[in-house]
Parts: structure tokens; C-alpha cells; sequence
């Protein structure tokens, strides 16, 4: 699978380059092939608490809100990322089958490094991104 980075925003795309970049509208010329974009743990069998801290934790429920929806809840870390003024969680994005469908923007000192989605979809791969301040971007994905 190719990555595609987002020079302006730091988006991430899957396999292909939109005309326009989806969060920030930067035109597809922004967006240069990156694979270590992606920061990924140096033994995912064995996480450090650095690791802990900045890979998304996903758990999908059926919706207690609405019918025929997912919900999936997306926390930065088995250790609570912090969320202060010089190191926070800058936003968690989400995508359904590698394609982006939202960005939840996180403020440092009032939000928690977490975010929910009601999804419709009853089936597919889930990934969610979240963008640290300091420590760049990590990815985790489950299946629904």
C-alpha cells in the first residue's frame, strides 16, 4: 500500500492522490509519496510506554444512539497521551477501507486525546490516524 503525505496539513492518503487535498483543499501537487509517514512501534510485540502512548486504541460497539450504526471509539494510547500546550494530540483521523472519511481536531488542555464516529457501515477495516505535536503520525486499524 502507497502513502501519500500532504505537505501543507500532513493528511495521509492510501494508494491515490486526490484533486484536492480533503482537509486542507491544497491542490493534489501537494502531496509527495512518503512511507515512513506512518511512525510504527520498534517491536510491535513489546510497546514501549513512548509506543503505549501514541498508538490509537479502537473499539467499535453497536450504536446505543442510532439504528443500524457503528460506533467507533478512538483513544490515543493505552497511556493517556497528554494533551498540553507544548505536547498534544493535534487531531484523530478516520477512514473505511482506507479512504478518509473524518477529521476530529483536538485542542490542547481542554479536549481529552480521544473521538467517537457513528458510523453506517456494518463492514470493513476502520483506521484511525492521530497527528502528535512532537512525535508525528501513528495508525492503528481493526475490522467490523
Amino acid at each position: 500500500m502507497k502513502i501519500y503525505e500532504c505537505r501543507t496539513c500532513g493528511h495521509i492518503e492510501f494508494d491515490r492522490i486526490p484533486a484536492k487535498c480533503l482537509v486542507c483543499r491544497s491542490p493534489e501537487t501537494a502531496f509527495c509519496e512518503n512511507p515512513d509517514a506512518i511512525k510504527q512501534p520498534a517491536d510491535p510485540g513489546n510497546l514501549s510506554d513512548g509506543d503505549k502512548k501514541h498508538v490509537p486504541v479502537i473499539k467499535v460497539s453497536d450504536s446505543g444512539l442510532l439504528a443500524d450504526c457503528k460506533d467507533v471509539h478512538v483513544t490515543v494510547g493505552d497511556i493517556e497521551h497528554v494533551m498540553d500546550p507544548k505536547h498534544y494530540i493535534l487531531y484523530i483521523d478516520f477512514y473505511l477501507d482506507h479512504r478518509f472519511i473524518s477529521r476530529v481536531w483536538l485542542a490542547p488542555e481542554v479536549c481529552k486525546p480521544a473521538a467517537t464516529l457513528h458510523l453506517a457501515a456494518t463492514s470493513g477495516t476502520v483506521t484511525a490516524i492521530e497527528g502528535c505535536n512532537v512525535h508525528g503520525i501513528w495508525m492503528s486499524e481493526v475490522q467490523i
